[in-house]
């Protein structure tokens, strides 16, 4: 059986990393920019097992693109199965990140994002004419793009047994997260924000931590919810569904509410799906 090899390539602010953590949640081996003259010492140096591999190439890997399909050739001719996915989406998406993330493109110099975009389109063309499947994630949600980029890789039942569990702290202070399916309110706890030194920290200070989690009825809060959730998890991804997102709220977002998402997400880790964290309202002063 040949050996899985994925090649993620595309345009910048496309979505690549995207699609690369997804396959890694899916138990790829996946590294990013790795130099054309190593990557025959790295598939080598991780044959063992088996285990699929995705190698990130983007603009920065000159050498590949020149010679992009002698160098894919080569590879099937040594046994590999090579799927090359190409991410790509519209010049006014690909501003629009660039400008909200405040992040430079690489080709950016004097002329702005928008010329550098149209050169990158330009030097990709190549390996793009190449591509097994090519995902323009123009408009879409990075839960809509996971989904795609694991549809293409493992097809479409593999992809809807992949629950993605989004574990989010928040702050009812600044309202409701919209995309939360479970939310769980932590009020009940004492309180960090009203101990002077603990009051600039967040939960993911240890000394935080320690208060929320030391408190009794916090350990038999994280107990029930996680049994909860493991009798949920299996059942909604038995209908189908692809993701789930839990809020976790204290009132400003800030100490009790993070503190137990960190506490809850690796207690999650052995159900089977694909959990993502994230604290929505942490830089926010107050609790």
């Amino acid at each position: 059986m040949k050996r899985r090899l994925v090649i993620i390539t595309g345009l910048s602010g496309s979505g690549k990393s995207t699609g690369a953590r997804a396959l890694e949640d899916a138990g790829f081996f996946v590294v990013d920019n790795l130099p054309l003259v190593m990557l025959r010492d790295f598939l080598k140096l991780t044959d063992r097992g088996n285990q699929p591999v995705a190698v990130v190439v983007d603009v920065r890997s000159s050498e590949f693109l020149e010679g992009c399909d002698r160098q894919l050739t080569l590879l099937r001719k040594a046994g590999y199965k090579v799927d090359v996915l190409f991410f790509e989406a519209s010049d006014q998406d690909l501003v629009r990140r660039f400008s909200e993330t405040r992040r430079r493109h690489p080709l950016a110099l004097d002329e702005g994002v928008s010329r550098a975009i149209s050169q990158e389109r330009s030097m990709m063309a190549e390996i793009r004419g190449l591509a097994t499947a090519i995902l323009d994630s123009s408009g879409e949600t990075v839960h809509e793009l996971r989904r795609r980029a694991l549809g293409v890789v493992l097809g479409a039942d593999a992809a809807i047994q992949q629950l993605q569990v989004q574990v989010r702290s928040f702050g009812f202070r600044y309202g409701l997260p919209l995309e939360a399916d479970l939310v769980f309110d932590v009020r009940f706890l004492d309180n960090p924000h009203f101990v002077e030194e603990l009051r600039p920290l967040t939960g993911l200070d240890q000394l935080v931590r320690q208060y929320v989690l030391s408190q009794p009825d916090c350990q038999e809060f994280v107990t029930r919810v996680r049994d909860l959730l493991f009798f949920l998890l299996p059942r909604y991804r038995h209908e189908g569904k692809c993701a789930l997102t839990i809020g976790i709220g204290c009132t400003g977002g800030r100490h009790r509410s993070v503190a137990i998402a960190e506490e809850l997400q690796p207690l999650l880790l052995g159900s089977g799906c694909l959990i993502e964290l994230t604290h929505r309202d942490i830089d926010r002063t107050g609790d």
